[in-house]
């Protein structure tokens, strides 16, 4: 549809006739674009946060020996990756590649003396483990594993785990477990630090020592598998591909999608959830356009009669009306996404905190993310179906016989 400036002008007089109708109009659109921008901000944030603590947490790129992610190891590193120290030369000559963590996971009882508790254990590289962690890993107590004191072996405890042991920085720990050939090891430990991840579950069980520390318990000198850390999360899908490609057949490569099943849930129930909100808000500002210009008609049937009389086509009745509509949803819409955009830039000055999620044991900030290409697509949803609203309740009046606009009471 070509918009003549003259027929625009026209459309802005005709919109501004019954100011307070349209200044209402104009409040539910602004109010319904907001709540769908500010719905879905948050949404966004939370995905965009769930993607970095699973990035940092298992790594960018897993690479694994066959049958490691199967998870049916009979005994400890059955599947384990052997000759790491080449293969992390190997990935750090990429150039996207910035760090090459080993991990080995392993599990086993641990005591004080007088008490012990089962744990899930992983062996880290100490002096890159917790710079990768960032916020995801709070440090409660004491140290972390490369800050400790020199010639002690030292573990890392989740503060579940700390609680039941009554454990804190300068215990002694003893860990147990099954080494590769299926023997039971011990091996003496020191408390140097004590952390959080936020989950309760895992906190309870969290146990993380230093990789060589770990080697020396399994008796082996094999990893579970290597996280890839890279320049930017959307690298990720590309170098796998290449990975993939480069060790066919020798490794297993996954990115952090592929294990971030927490990640993918939420991200369906949300995209369901908002999404249907989404579209009660849509549903919500286009009856209120539909309303508004219906009446405008009714009121207006004479005028469109002379408007006929005189020449005017059909064509140009429901043009006009088109864009009166069009001006409404649009000036709806930029004060809807004025009003978005002040209230998440509220939000970081406020600084609210959520409740803690279940199963969680912290809060965290009520951001609302400001997406350009989220704003613009909102904007011309909403102004598209302002127009096809005016669009609808324009047409039949518009073809009515002249005689019966003249005559409309």
């Amino acid at each position: 549809m070509r918009i003549d400036f003259k027929w625009l002008s026209l459309a802005c007089r005709n919109a501004t006739r019954n100011r307070r109708r349209s200044l209402v109009t104009l409040a539910i659109a602004a109010t319904g674009t907001a709540a769908a921008l500010l719905g879905g901000g948050f949404a966004l944030h939370t995905y965009q946060s769930l993607a970095q603590a699973s990035a940092r947490d298992t790594g960018h790129l897993v690479l694994a020996a066959p049958g490691q992610f199967d998870g049916n190891d009979n005994m400890p590193l059955e599947h384990g990756l052997a000759g790491s120290t080449q293969l992390t030369h190997e990935l750090l000559a990429q150039p996207r590649v910035t760090r090459v963590l080993p991990r080995l996971q392993f599990s086993g009882l641990v005591s004080n003396g007088e008490k012990s508790e089962i744990f899930l254990g992983t062996g880290v590289d100490a002096r890159q483990e917790f710079l990768v962690k960032g916020p995801f890993m709070k440090l409660e107590e004491g140290v972390l594993l490369d800050e400790g004191a020199a010639g002690s072996p030292g573990i890392v405890l989740g503060k579940g785990l700390a609680h039941i042991l009554s454990a804190h920085p300068g215990t002694a720990l003893t860990l147990m477990s099954t080494t590769t050939a299926g023997s039971l090891n011990a091996v003496d430990v020191t408390v140097s630090g004590i952390v959080s991840s936020g989950i309760s579950d895992i906190d309870k069980r969290l146990a993380m020592v230093d990789l060589g520390t770990a080697q020396g318990l399994l008796a082996s000198d094999k990893v579970s598998y290597l996280s890839v850390y890279l320049d930017e999360l959307e690298q990720s899908g590309t170098l796998a591909a290449a990975l993939r490609q480069q060790y066919s057949g020798r490794l297993e490569v996954r990115t952090w999608l592929d294990q971030a099943l927490f990640y993918q849930s939420v991200k369906g129930l949300y995209n369901r959830i908002f999404g249907f909100l989404g579209v009660i808000v849509l549903v919500i500002v286009l009856f209120a356009i539909a309303n508004t210009l219906s009446m405008a008609v009714l009121e207006r049937t004479r005028e469109i009669g002379t408007l006929r009389a005189m020449g005017t086509t059909p064509g140009e009745i429901t043009r006009l009306f088109s864009l009166e509509g069009m001006i409404l949803g649009s000036g709806g819409a930029l004060a809807g996404m004025a009003l978005a955009a002040a209230t998440s830039m509220a939000l970081l000055v406020l600084g609210i905190e959520m409740p803690p999620p279940p199963g969680r044991t912290s809060g965290y900030p009520l951001v609302v993310a400001v997406s350009p290409t989220m704003y613009a697509g909102a904007a011309l949803a909403v102004t598209l179906l302002a127009t096809l609203a005016s669009f609808l309740v324009s047409r039949k009046a518009a073809n009515q016989s002249v005689v019966e606009a003249l005559a409309h009471v």
